[in-house]
């Protein structure tokens, strides 16, 4: 499934820039060349396509130069990973389960192996959730 063209703050980010943007969140301090060693084969893509969606990234605001390496350039993201999380789960449940969540709650439940803390978690929130509704 992609999930393409999410806008997230006034920033609408690709599949592939929110790959990218993963491993910002995940390191903090990246250089296109780090970024490359760890996308580049994976992906299919040469250097300069790595280079690109750093580009794209910097000019959308999502990171910015914190710091040079000799002449290589380090990028830290500016946007952080919870604010870009919201929208992404907002817009995939809309798209796959519209106003009935009830398919996703049975999937979980059913299907998934949750563990008795997972079990704990999901209860506390329905609570929260009924509290709130009164």
């Amino acid at each position: 499934m992609s999930i393409s063209g999410v806008v997230v703050m006034s920033i609408r980010l690709s599949e592939f820039e929110l790959d990218v943007m993963t491993h910002f969140w995940s390191d903090r301090e990246l250089s296109a060349p780090e970024l490359y060693e760890r996308i580049g084969a994976e992906r299919g893509v040469a250097y300069s396509t790595v280079k690109t969606i750093i580009d794209r990234l910097e000019q959308k605001g999502a990171i910015e130069r914190v710091a040079n390496r000799g002449r290589t350039i380090v990028y830290s993201p500016t946007i952080k990973r919870e604010r870009v999380r919201k929208p992404l789960v907002k817009a995939f449940l809309r798209r796959f389960f519209g106003d009935d969540l009830r398919p996703l709650f049975a999937q979980l439940l059913q299907d998934e192996k949750l563990s008795g803390e997972d079990l704990e978690y999901l209860r506390k929130l329905v609570a929260e959730a009924e509290r709130s509704k009164k």
